[in-house]
């Protein structure tokens, strides 16, 4: 598949693409007779990955140290799943964070309705509204 066809399917654009070899993240894809880029299947499942671990925070130098060594085969299995332990650990650690945020932001709309409906001062944990 052409570099456009595969930016659609991935929601990458062409430049984050070329980006993304540059750096190591994506092996660059092989060649047509005319020397455009042409994507496999596999390319598509690794791009996708990629993707998610943006989407939850690692850092590219983490996303480039997973690239190489996924480039190696293997034999770095286990430093793999140590890097993705690691990574997962950190997003639960997120998560119970943001759960907290969630509830006091819950918190503050209810006592902001409570105001609303009811016509009262309601104050906040703070002693502001």
């Amino acid at each position: 598949m052409q570099i456009s066809d595969f930016a659609r399917q991935t929601g990458l654009s062409a430049d984050t693409l070329r980006y993304y070899e540059r750096i190591g993240l994506m092996q660059p894809p092989l060649r047509d007779a005319g020397g455009r880029r042409v994507y496999q299947a596999r390319d598509l499942d690794w791009a996708r990955f990629l993707i998610r671990l943006r989407q939850t925070g690692m850092p590219i130098a983490e996303m480039q140290r997973y690239a190489r060594l996924r480039a190696q085969g293997d034999a770095t299995a286990a430093a793999r799943r140590d890097l993705l332990v690691d990574h997962r650990d950190g997003l639960r650690r997120r998560l119970a964070d943001l759960a907290e945020c969630l509830s006091l932001m819950d918190q503050k709309i209810a006592t902001y309705q409570a105001m609303i409906s009811g016509g009262k001062d309601a104050a906040d944990d703070t002693g502001q509204s």
